[in-house]
């Protein structure tokens, strides 16, 4: 039998002698200006474009609004926490604070922050009384510390899905938060949480109690130089630096992204259980779906669908993670065929079966499907995989089996799969039928609001849009002699290959076409993995020792194209930012 974190970490409770090292820093604080430590320093975006540094290359040097905040390495940028903007390039000065910026804030420090909403005179209650509220007909209350809510109104907009939302109903939310540590990443939950507040815990109804072992405790460790933005749970981005120093990404790193901590599992236990549309069952070892299947190897490029979220921010900022480039990684998968297995256990044609999807659920209980037709296509690639870049998968990535859905954003591609249905529906929860991933219209602002019928009816998101992104220069460079030198990388979703990359060095006032280099050897309807491109051009004389930006933009084997600014593709959830990337450069005469 499988064995999850949460049980392990208990067991082992405080004998645990494993430390580790934390991935945020602590907050800034009004008192002080700015504050650094080790090799960071938190500063205050717009006091830093006051100094006259750029917004970022993604929002064309806009300034992002009051109170973002950015992580500045010495020798670099990154984005952690409250930061919506773009990774800019400055010094690691201290900066001033605007009246009224929020400092950042560290989650273990926003752990700490009491109850929210608080006001004098509240109603008192007794955890007897919240009990009452546990259903849509009594209205639904949560308790969390000493605050009472009525959370009634927010179910269904509930990140994480109506189903867990109610696992608390009538009761205290602190021990969910405690599994699910991304609530404490940005004020975004406690924010939430204060306008619902109705009333307190009457004195003796709330005590604080330890919440127990750290469900996370045993989550492997990370390579240092991946981009942290939260580790409990874990989510983390390839570093520009280092994204194109080999065509598939070196496992240790790759993108992370997770939603609970990451499953333990004994191989010598684990099987794979197949249920098909009537109902019966198959299950097969580990051991079975190495040896008994063909081995089938994929290389593919797996993009989140948040990639490049932190670019809207200049326009407005979206909800999420905010990603930079890196939530993207390429490798060469390794399984059975999805198409295979399904096979093995008597089902075929399962479209014209009455079958619409195929469900993924992992052993951490997340789940999502793909449409049937892609599931049983022979040329989809869809793949269970056990092998990735030449070793087992690693345990961030999915072990013993992930589920490789070349050409589908991230989400689709289940790790840790310890169960495949077919279905004549897609998967119920919120990473499919929630909001987390789907793309609402432009007059959605607000997740807290937005009514029903408007989450069902948007599609959830499966294939990728095409998308292009400059490697080199850094944002900021300065670009010394007569010629720029330009690289990146391309990538559509559907298998549909990169058929022109094109480059800008005045922003978009003329165009240059780039150089297609590896990864453009792909069948153009069957291109699973990113193109590399490069370009070499003169500096026109009326740039030289000037500032501008430079730009990249990519056609794919449909014509399809990329839009060019963030205002005309953002969305509530920053999804699927394709716009025009570029960076900010400074000519030398």
């Amino acid at each position: 039998m499988s064995r999850l974190v949460p049980a392990l970490a208990g067991a082992m409770s405080r004998s645990s002698n494993l430390s580790r090292t934390p991935s945020f820093l602590l907050s800034v604080s009004l008192s002080r200006p700015a504050a650094r430590e080790g090799n960071l320093c938190w500063v205050s975006a717009a006091a830093h474009n006051r100094k006259g540094g750029s917004g970022g290359s993604g929002g064309g040097g806009q300034r992002p609004g009051a109170g973002t905040w950015l992580a500045v390495p010495l020798a670099g940028c990154a984005l952690l926490g409250f930061a919506q903007s773009r990774d800019a390039a400055c010094d690691a000065a201290a900066v001033g604070l605007d009246e009224g910026e929020l400092p950042l804030m560290a989650p273990e420090e926003r752990r700490k922050l009491p109850a929210p909403g608080a006001k004098p005179d509240m109603p008192l209650y007794t955890r007897a009384g919240l009990a009452k509220h546990a259903t849509l007909e009594d209205r639904v209350w949560v308790s969390y510390k000493d605050g009472v809510y009525d959370v009634t109104e927010f179910i269904e907009a509930h990140p994480g899905g109506q189903v867990r939302i109610m696992l608390a109903a009538g009761k205290a939310i602190d021990p969910y938060w405690n599994m699910f540590q991304q609530h404490f990443t940005t004020g975004f939950a406690l924010e939430t949480l204060e306008e619902m507040r109705i009333g307190t815990l009457a004195p003796g109804e709330w005590v604080e109690v330890e919440l127990g072992a750290d469900p996370y405790a045993l989550d492997p460790l990370r390579d240092a130089s991946l981009i942290m933005h939260g580790d409990k749970p874990c989510n983390a981005e390839l570093p520009e630096s280092k994204a194109m120093q080999a065509y598939a990404t070196p496992n240790a790193l790759w993108f992370v992204r997770h939603h609970h901590p990451v499953p333990i599992v004994d191989e010598n236990e684990y099987a794979l259980e197949v249920t098909l549309l009537d109902g019966s069952k198959k299950s097969f070892t580990l051991d079975e779906l190495r040896d008994d299947f063909p081995r089938h190897e994929v290389t593919m490029t797996l993009q989140c669908s948040g990639n490049r979220r932190s670019h809207l921010a200049p326009f407005r900022p979206a909800q999420g993670i905010p990603w930079n480039t890196g939530a993207v990684s390429t490798a060469q998968f390794a399984g059975a065929r999805l198409v295979d297995v399904l096979a093995k256990c008597g089902a075929s044609h399962l479209e014209e079966g009455g079958a619409n999807h195929v469900h993924f659920v992992g052993l951490d209980e997340m789940l999502a499907s793909i449409p049937v037709d892609k599931a049983e296509a022979r040329n989809g690639d869809v793949i269970l995989a056990y092998d990735m870049n030449g070793v087992p998968i690693p345990p961030d990535h999915g072990f013993p089996i992930r589920a490789v859905v070349p050409g589908h954003v991230g989400v689709r591609n289940v790790k840790w799969v310890s169960k495949v249905v077919v279905s004549k529906e897609e998967a119920e929860g919120p990473w499919q039928r929630g909001v987390a991933y789907k793309g609402f219209a432009a007059n959605v602002t607000d997740l807290k609001t937005i009514p029903s019928h408007v989450i069902d009816s948007a599609i959830a998101v499966q294939e990728a849009p095409v998308q292009s992104v400059i490697i080199s220069p850094a944002n900021n460079a300065e670009i010394r002699g007569g010629d720029l030198d330009l690289k990146g990388w391309a990538f559509s979703g559907g298998g549909r290959g990169i058929i022109r990359v094109e480059v800008s060095l005045d922003g978009g006032a003329s165009w240059h076409l780039a150089n297609l280099g590896e990864g453009s050897e792909q069948h153009l309807r069957r291109a699973w993995a990113w193109t590399f491109w490069s370009a070499s051009l003169p500096v026109p004389p009326g740039l030289r020792g000037g500032s501008g930006q430079v730009m990249c933009r990519a056609v794919d084997a449909s014509y399809n194209t990329q839009p060019e600014r963030p205002e005309s593709i953002w969305n509530i959830r920053g999804l699927n930012n394709t716009s025009w990337h570029s960076k900010n450069v400074r000519f030398s005469k």
